[in-house]
C-alpha cells in the first residue's frame, strides 16, 4: 500500500468543520507563526482523510518537517489531545458507524485502520464500555423497535 504524504493533501477552506474553523482563527492569537499551525493543520486533515490507512506518527512529523516530540507538542496546543488520541477518536467515530450500517467486526476492524480484530475490540471496550459485538447487537435491535 502507497504511503500518502502530507502535501498530497490540499487545506480546503469549504472542507473544514465549525471546529477546524474557530481553531484557525484562535491560532492568529496564540501562534505568531502561521506556518507552523498550517502544517499542524494539514496533519489533522491527513488524518480525518486517511485515518483507515497505517498512519506512522514518525512519517507525519517527518511531512510536516517537525521531531515527532515537537510535531505531538504542538499537535496537543492545538487540538487538546495528542495526534493518537485524536487519530483513535476518528476512527472509534468510523467504527460506531460501520457497526451501525451491519457490517462484520472483522471488516469495521480492517475499515478503520487496526490489523487486529483483539486489540480493536480492546480498544473499542476501553472507550465504550462494551465490545463491538454487543455495540452492534443493542443498536440494531434498537432501530429494529423503533419501526
Amino acid at each position: 500500500m502507497e504511503m500518502i504524504t502530507l502535501k498530497d493533501i490540499p487545506v480546503n477552506p469549504a472542507s473544514l468543520t465549525f471546529y477546524h474553523q474557530q481553531v484557525l482563527r484562535i491560532k492568529k492569537r496564540v501562534f505568531p507563526h502561521d506556518d507552523l499551525c498550517d502544517r499542524i493543520a494539514r496533519a489533522k486533515q491527513f488524518m480525518d482523510n486517511f485515518y483507515s490507512g497505517p498512519i506512522d506518527l514518525d512519517s507525519m512529523a517527518e511531512e510536516a518537517c517537525f521531531s515527532k516530540f515537537h510535531f505531538i507538542r504542538l499537535f496537543k496546543k492545538n487540538y487538546g489531545r495528542t495526534p493518537y488520541q485524536y487519530l483513535t477518536e476518528v476512527r472509534m467515530a468510523a467504527a460506531k458507524e460501520l457497526l451501525q450500517s451491519g457490517m462484520p467486526v472483522s471488516e469495521v476492524c480492517a475499515s478503520v485502520g487496526f490489523d487486529s480484530v483483539s486489540s480493536f475490540t480492546g480498544l473499542f471496550k476501553k472507550i465504550t464500555g462494551t465490545t463491538p459485538f454487543v455495540f452492534q447487537k443493542k443498536k440494531r435491535s434498537g432501530q429494529k423497535r423503533q419501526f
